[in-house]
């Protein structure tokens, strides 16, 4: 069996994000956590003559999804030697067990149809993501920037930089509790940050400081935004009629504020019954299996 090729930086895995000049509202209901907040597919692709790593594929993504209904974040590992590939998924803080495992069931699904089967790949919703990489690939910082949208000309005042920066600040401040996810608002603000499931509370607070830098500068007067770094993320939106509630189940409470859109960001929102992830697989392993006997 031929191994793969060398790996290569993992900046490549992001060159691939989806980005749409048109404007796109977001769905403002409970389906919102499974909108597409983007993609990263690494070049590279297995080289899988016998099927050894589509089997690791699919084992991870099923021993993920299995984890996604009483857990909002998992990490394993599946394969050995050169085969062992690496993953994790991690819901939004403020998400149900139910929703984060529907949210999760979408992810294979959308793997394999927007990035086939790479090296390494992750994808973004809006309520969860989930990433998977095989061993020795390499690393960058976990600060390291990977998406952002900002979204809507400033029509909230004069003031509003002023105003969101407090409330990031309050969301920084916050995020020192050490639960990873902290959610508030603040004079028609609404904020969500969240540190990925197994960084350390100094760390996850010097990431999140990051993620509300960058989110200032890119962002500039726009009334939403959102800053992925590669271990953690934050928001902010703001809201006419008054911000939302803090929720710690509501899927709605970062839904788009007065049918504003989402910038460039292209909305995929994927239908069907929670349990298709676990079809997805079986047919990626199915399908798998009939190449590996056509080429005997």
């Amino acid at each position: 069996m031929r191994s793969p090729t060398k790996p290569f930086p993992l900046l490549c895995l992001f060159l691939g994000f989806y980005a749409n000049l048109e404007h796109l509202p977001v769905a403002e209901s409970a389906s919102d956590y499974t909108t597409l907040a983007y993609k990263g597919c690494a070049k590279q692709v297995f080289s899988d003559p016998t099927g050894v790593y589509s089997q690791a594929i699919s084992a991870l993504f099923g021993s993920l999804l299995s984890q996604s209904s009483k857990a909002k974040f998992f990490k394993t590992t599946t394969g050995s030697g050169q085969t062992t590939i690496s993953g994790l998924f991690q819901c939004r803080g403020d998400l149900s067990n139910a929703d984060c495992y529907n949210c999760v069931s979408k992810l294979p699904i959308l793997i394999d149809k927007l990035c086939g089967q790479p090296i390494a790949a992750r994808i973004q919703l809006l309520g969860c993501y989930m990433r998977y990489e095989i061993a020795g690939f390499a690393q960058v910082s976990g600060v390291e920037m990977l998406y952002k949208t900002c979204s809507g000309k400033n029509s909230a005042g004069s003031g509003f930089e002023e105003r969101r920066d407090t409330a990031l600040s309050a969301l920084v401040n916050g995020m020192g509790s050490g639960n990873g996810f902290y959610a508030t608002s603040y004079d028609s603000l609404y904020v969500l940050g969240q540190c990925e499931g197994d960084l350390g509370t100094a760390d996850c607070g010097e990431c999140v400081k990051s993620a509300v830098q960058r989110s200032q500068v890119e962002c500039g007067s726009s009334i939403t935004g959102q800053v992925y770094l590669n271990k953690c993320f934050v928001s902010y939106s703001y809201y006419p009629n008054g911000a939302p509630k803090k929720s710690s189940s509501s899927a709605d409470s970062i839904s788009s504020p007065s049918g504003q859109t989402t910038g460039k960001t292209v909305a995929i929102i994927l239908g069907g019954a929670a349990g298709v992830g676990f079809v997805v697989i079986c047919m990626m392993f199915a399908r798998n299996l009939m190449k590996k006997h056509d080429d005997y």
